[in-house]
């Protein structure tokens, strides 16, 4: 009797490096440049609508607090744009070690493109703060731990964009920075744990993992809609961003030329 053979199946084999391919192909220019084209404006409306929401609810129908006034309402973007300067530097850093790691061009372009958002959301912590203090503290400004280090994370934004910026070498300007991102890092600890580690003038946190939340429901969720608000627009500014800074580094190539070709053509319609 003749036996037939039985072949291996290919099917399970040709499925996992089909996906690795999926999860690869965002890594390349071209799938990027397409995928940010169609995230960036239903991430913008998410993030004006959830804006909307957060500051009618905490601008116009919560009532002034017991204490504070009416000068509470500031926290509404003071506290979403510091957790944001935090995250998006933790972010960088993230980025910094994936360079390192795989030498991957998009690692280092999404490096550059959160560093101004990044600096955007500092300078409104540190705007606003100053707001909140004048009536609370009675001064704009005081060398509190907190401050202090918010202060310096702002610099350390402005640090890497113009060391970044400095360099001409491409590859000397993504290593800079990626050592700068991580070795800043530091700081974002630092000022989390400031109010707890000194005697300062700030507050503690009204949220945490430990004591929950200390706030009425109402300020919780217009505080929740201005950090969602303010999570999608950081995402939606930093991809988009990324996506000019790929289109700058692979102007030599036949697609992104094409791709400046169709949108030079779309504007003057």
């Amino acid at each position: 009797m003749n036996r037939q053979r039985s072949l291996p199946s290919l099917s399970a084999s040709s499925d996992s490096a089909t996906a690795k391919g999926n999860w690869r192909q965002f890594a390349s220019p071209v799938m990027f440049d397409r995928l940010v084209g169609k995230l960036f404006w239903p991430l913008m409306l998410a993030a004006m609508l959830c804006a909307l929401a957060g500051l009618a609810l905490g601008l116009l129908i919560l009532p002034p607090d017991a204490v504070q006034g009416n000068s509470y309402r500031i926290l509404f973007l003071h506290v979403p744009s510091s957790w944001m300067a935090m995250i998006v530097y933790l972010a960088m850093a993230f980025w910094a070690i994936v360079y390192w790691i795989l030498r991957t061009k998009m690692a280092a372009v999404m490096m550059q493109a959160l560093a101004p958002t990044g600096a955007l959301m500092a300078m409104l912590s540190l705007l606003t703060g100053a707001l909140w203090g004048r009536p609370t503290w009675g001064t704009y400004w005081v060398w509190d731990a907190r401050l202090t280090s918010m202060l310096l994370l702002f610099f350390l934004y402005l640090g890497f964009i113009a060391l970044t910026r400095s360099i001409t070498q491409q590859k000397r300007a993504d290593q800079a920075g990626a050592i700068m991102a991580v070795v800043g890092a530091i700081n974002v600890p630092v000022i989390y744990f400031s109010v707890m580690w000194w005697n300062t003038l700030h507050q503690g946190a009204s949220i945490s993992f430990k004591s929950g939340v200390s706030m009425h429901n109402s300020m919780f969720w217009a505080l929740l809609l201005m950090v969602a608000a303010s999570w999608l627009y950081c995402i939606a500014v930093a991809l988009a961003r990324a996506r000019v800074i790929v289109l700058q580094r692979e102007a030599g190539n036949r697609w992104a030329r094409q791709r400046y070709a169709s949108t030079v053509a779309q504007q003057q319609e």
